[in-house]
């Protein structure tokens, strides 16, 4: 079994910045890919970012230029950078980790949100 855990959320203005971190525990492997997304009230879950085993780094247009994803050293962390946050990137974060055989673990997810 595999916990996720986020943290970082928090409440800010239009144009400024957060850090969201994420750290898997458990059975875990060096070998995974993980990622971001984000749901807004009365939608559906939409996909961020994601840093794949092999280093491949996926970004959705809507945060491109203004998120970084990246990992930690001992890759069961990722982090999410967000800069120049709009309130339209008000939403629940969570992070996804996936096992080199594909199977998904989600965290419970953490608050974000910009006033305008």
């Amino acid at each position: 079994q595999v916990q996720v855990v986020e943290s970082g959320g928090g409440l800010v203005q239009s144009g400024e910045s957060l850090r969201l971190s994420c750290a898997a525990s458990g059975s875990i492997s060096s070998s995974n890919s993980m990622g971001w997304y984000r749901q807004a009230p009365g939608k559906q879950r939409e996909f961020i970012a994601i840093i794949q085993n092999s280093g491949t780094i996926n970004y959705a247009d809507a945060v491109k230029g203004r998120f970084t994803i990246s990992r930690g050293d001992a890759k069961n962390t990722v982090y999410l950078q967000m800069n120049s946050l709009k309130p339209e990137d008000t939403a629940v974060y969570s992070c996804l980790y996936i096992t080199i055989n594909g199977r998904q673990y989600w965290g419970q997810g953490t608050q974000v949100t910009v006033s305008s």
